[in-house]
Formats: C-alpha cells, sequence, structure tokens
C-alpha cells in the first residue's frame, strides 16, 4: 500500500509580520513539491519556466510562469522543481482574516474579500496582471513591514479588478473533510503520479484504495466529477504537453512516452482536453518563442 498522510503545512509568519514570504532561485529551488494544505490563502508567482498545476481536481500545463492565487484548505502540489527551467518562484501565505474581521468588512475592500473568497475555487492571472503584479510581488519582501501590508493590499487589489483571469475549479475543493478521505484521496493522486505512463486497471486501484471497483468508481466520480480514466489521461496530456514544448521527442514517442499505446487515441485525446491536435500544440509554442 502506498498510504502517505496528505500533509498539513504548518505556516508561521517572520517574527513581527502576519505574512509568510519566501522567495526561491535557481540557486536554491523549492524543494517541497508535495500534496498538501493549510488554512493560509497562498500567492505563488513562478516567474518563467513551465511546469505542471495540480490544484484541488484541477490538472493543467504552464507555459512562461505563473499567478496563483489559492484558498485557504485548497490542495495542491508544489509548482517548480529543479526541471521546471523558471528564474525564481515567490510564495506569499496569509490568513483569511490578515486584514481583521472590521477591515474586511469595509465597503472598500469588498472586491479583495470576495477575491479571497473565489480563491478557494484556485485562480490563474493572465496577460499583463501577471506580469504586473508579479513583479510587485517579487518585490514585496524587500520592503518595510507596513509599506509591505500596503504593497500586498494593492496587490489584491490589482488582481480583484483584473479581467485576466480563470478558474481552475468548477467548485470548492476542500481537505476540511474526515482522516479516510484525506488518506484516500492522496493515495490515488500519488499513485497516479508515479505509474501514469502505464495502464492502470480499475481492479489495481480499487484495490490500493481497499475498495471495490463499483465502490470506487462512485467515490471517484463524486470527489472530482470525473471518470478515473479521464483524470489519468488528463495527468498524461499534461505531461505530453510538457514533453511538446521540449521539443526531444517526436509526436509518437510522446505519445507512447505518457503512457497511451495508440496513436489516433493519444491525438483524440489531447484535442479534447486541449483544444489543439499535439502538432498545432507544438507549432503554436514554436510560435511563441519566436
Amino acid at each position: 500500500m502506498l498510504y502517505s498522510k496528505p500533509k498539513l503545512e504548518q505556516i508561521e509568519p517572520s517574527f513581527g509580520s502576519s505574512l509568510l514570504i519566501q522567495q526561491f532561485e535557481k540557486s536554491s529551488p523549492n524543494k517541497d513539491p508535495f500534496w498538501h494544505f493549510h488554512p493560509e490563502v497562498e500567492l505563488v508567482y513562478v516567474k518563467g519556466g513551465n511546469g505542471k498545476r495540480h490544484v484541488g481536481n484541477h490538472i493543467s500545463y504552464y507555459q512562461d510562469g505563473d499567478l496563483m492565487l489559492i484558498g485557504s484548505n485548497l490542495p495542491h502540489y508544489g509548482f517548480t522543481d529543479r526541471l521546471t527551467g523558471n528564474e525564481s518562484e515567490t510564495v506569499l501565505q496569509m490568513k483569511e482574516n490578515f486584514l481583521g474581521n472590521d477591515f474586511i468588512n469595509l465597503p472598500e475592500i469588498k472586491p479583495i474579500k470576495e477575491l479571497i473568497e473565489n480563491a478557494k475555487l484556485g485562480i490563474v492571472f493572465t496577460g499583463e496582471t501577471k506580469d504586473k503584479v508579479g513583479a510587485k510581488l517579487a518585490n514585496l519582501n524587500k520592503l518595510p513591514a507596513l509599506e509591505k501590508l500596503i504593497g500586498l493590499i494593492g496587490i489584491l487589489n490589482d488582481m480583484a479588478v483584473s479581467k485576466e483571469y480563470f478558474y481552475l475549479n468548477p467548485e470548492v475543493v476542500s481537505m476540511e473533510a474526515n482522516a479516510i478521505d484525506l488518506h484516500r484521496t492522496t493515495l490515488i493522486y500519488d499513485y497516479v503520479r508515479k505509474h501514469f505512463t502505464r495502464n492502470i486497471t480499475l481492479d489495481e486501484i480499487a484495490e490500493e484504495s481497499s475498495m471495490t471497483v463499483p465502490a470506487f468508481c462512485r467515490y471517484f466520480k463524486k470527489l472530482t466529477n470525473k471518470t478515473f480514466t479521464h483524470f489519468v489521461n488528463e495527468h498524461r496530456i499534461v505531461h505530453a504537453s510538457k514533453l511538446l514544448t521540449e521539443g526531444l521527442l517526436n509526436i509518437t514517442d510522446i505519445c507512447f512516452a505518457c503512457g497511451f499505446n495508440n496513436i489516433s487515441h493519444f491525438n483524440r485525446q489531447f484535442k479534447e482536453i486541449t483544444g489543439k491536435s499535439p502538432s498545432e500544440y507544438r507549432k503554436e509554442f514554436k510560435k511563441v518563442l519566436m
């Protein structure tokens, strides 16, 4: 059995601050890409590079960096590792009520309050918002304590009024659940991450989860609103996206490297999930680099 308990990350702000800001560079990358959750809201800016997002039930691949706002108790993996190729990563964590109950309920702060609430779905910011807010966030830790807090309020306001965003999950996914569910969810996700390059049968994953196949199918559908097969294929397509951008393998080799055993099935699944064929995806990425 691969029972690894989900990690509740304990977050302690710096002395004299209500925020925790961590910055990681190429020379000292974030070494904690585990499946975890915490009551704090998390703002993440990855400058440059390509990598995977796994937030709640959502899996996708980002290019040229990312800016995400992750709500309280929304489970997620880390977003960078030594293979991501990013210039830096800035992670800011704060309590939902870090502004205080009276302040957060002021009418002027209403957009920020709604932003923090909507962050429980996971929000990705794009375009100029990503670049503008990302730069501010990366510079925040250099400011004195009060200016840092004022700067964060400005950052949250920029995101609250932005139209350049999308949600990662259609509904709230929270780790505020019983211990058995937390245990089982982590086991399933970890198992898929480790074995998606080969065929994972329902009998196999149901046995790992200590369930019958029908019970597992009902449980997983209720948990993610997806079939297990679709979830595994999503994971494979995210990995295929990464391999396509690296340009080291041809499309047929990528198909088999990601766990598909049929090129036409791979092409069909890739287009269904990304809206593009693998060759179109690779061509568009090359245009971005030119």
